[in-house]
């Protein structure tokens, strides 16, 4: 969320803004709804008749978010039309600027997963949608590059790409972002 920008968006947008801005920072339980609307510069009152509970909030916001990564593979694929390896790449550089950033916190669906034990939780169920729907973009882009047993390399990138997001956020290896690109490479080059 970026704070130029809160007063000029309506209200359940300043809301949705203030819990990402809140839940990427803090996590999902730490934080308030009287926090929430405080930093939306709205009020409780207001939080509660755009939305029916905290957890319908938390939704919507890992809805908007799972978007987000799904615009950047669509992104890529208008970029990068014929070329498979580009987008492969380009959705792993999204991945690296993100393990960079400074107060990185880890994969927010990984967070929110820790944060929601309950395995019918609907947000719980949008991630593994999520993730299951990202994997098979990944087989694809495989396939299209013609590797050896595309699915299996697929789930190695899955697994390097998720491994290193866990891996920055505990801060166990230096330059975690530089490493899994040369990870990630060496790997198509060996699969092709």
């Amino acid at each position: 969320m970026r704070p130029e920008r809160t007063p000029q968006l309506p209200p359940r947008e300043r809301i949705v803004d203030a819990a990402q801005a809140l839940f990427m920072e803090q996590g999902i339980t730490r934080v308030s709804v009287d926090a929430i609307a405080a930093r939306a510069t709205s009020t409780k009152m207001t939080v509660y008749r755009h939305f029916e509970n905290k957890d319908s909030l938390v939704l919507e916001w890992l809805e908007r978010l799972t978007e987000s990564y799904s615009d950047v593979l669509d992104r890529l694929a208008l970029q990068h039309p014929e070329a498979p390896r580009e987008q492969l790449l380009g959705f792993l550089d999204f991945i690296v600027q993100d393990l960079d950033r400074a107060g990185y916190r880890g994969c927010p669906f990984t967070n929110a997963l820790a944060e929601l034990p309950d395995a019918e939780h609907p947000a719980r169920q949008l991630i593994q949608t999520h993730k299951l729907r990202q994997f098979r973009r990944l087989v694809v882009l495989c396939t299209q590059l013609k590797l050896n047993e595309p699915e299996q390399i697929a789930e190695e990138l899955t697994l390097l790409m998720e491994g290193a997001q866990v891996v920055a956020q505990n801060k166990g290896v230096e330059k975690v972002g530089e490493r899994l690109t040369r990870m990630v490479q060496r790997r198509l080059q060996t699969a092709a």
